[in-house]
């Protein structure tokens, strides 16, 4: 049986139309920067669970980021959902997108599309990644520029880390601080790292992935054809990711 609890809505913060985040008291149990605990409602006479990563630091209040799915048997609910309503949470975490299963290197590239940065604020803001890696750059795609989520505090937890870049693309529009296109094109024809600096090499650099599953594969695809393998324990390599969205 899975351990849940009750917990209450404690803020909600709205991104764009579809876009939205939920802070909630919960007492949870210890978690690792990058994993994902499950938010559950009765919905319909059911209950229905779906996981969801941190995205706040360990210790902190439990928030998540989220998309409303128009179809979702969740999604919909936990988007009306007001300052004070109830929630059920699973108090124990869960996944190894965590930085303690990333072998060591020089360069950390986190990439992510639309809610999968949610790990990775989580990651910057516990703080352990600035003494475990030279460089990290924070790949982040989306389809408009209102989806660019957590973009003012990814700026705050990194102001004067000099070593960090935040690199975000725009698909469907185009915008001043941003680059258009996706992250797949941009690693195919040399232009991410030419944005960076940074060369992507089976010696220094480890990536991180978290998106939707179309975006890992061809983003692995990509990264193979640079010479970088995914990351096995039984087998060390360069990437570890998962399947978000």
């Amino acid at each position: 049986m899975a351990d849940w609890i009750t917990g209450r809505v404690k803020a909600r913060k709205t991104w764009s139309d579809n876009l939205f985040s939920l802070v909630v008291d919960a007492e949870v149990e210890p978690f690792k920067a990058g994993q994902f605990t499950k938010l559950a409602l009765h919905t319909d006479d059911k209950k229905v669970a779906r996981a969801y990563s941190y995205v706040n630091a360990p210790g902190q209040d439990p928030e998540f980021y989220l998309i409303t799915i128009p179809e979702g048997q969740l999604t919909p609910w936990l988007a009306d959902l007001k300052v004070g309503d109830e929630l059920l949470v699973q108090r124990t975490a869960a996944g190894f997108l965590t930085l303690d299963e990333v072998p060591p290197g020089r360069d950390l590239w986190l990439m992510a599309t639309g809610t999968g940065i949610g790990p990775f604020v989580s990651m910057l803001a516990e703080g352990s990644c600035w003494k475990q890696f030279e460089n990290i750059v924070l790949v982040h795609g989306v389809r408009f520029a209102d989806e660019l989520g957590y973009r003012r505090q990814i700026a705050q937890l990194t102001d004067g880390r000099s070593h960090f870049q935040y690199i975000p693309f725009v698909s469907r529009e185009n915008t001043e601080d941003a680059q258009a296109g996706r992250i797949t094109h941009a690693i195919r024809d040399g232009s991410l790292e030419q944005k960076a600096d940074l060369t992507f090499t089976p010696e220094h650099s480890r990536v991180m992935l978290c998106g939707n599953p179309q975006m890992v594969r061809d983003t692995i695809t990509e990264l193979k054809a640079k010479g970088l393998q995914k990351h096995l324990r039984r087998k060390p390599g360069q990437i570890l990711m998962e399947n978000y969205w």
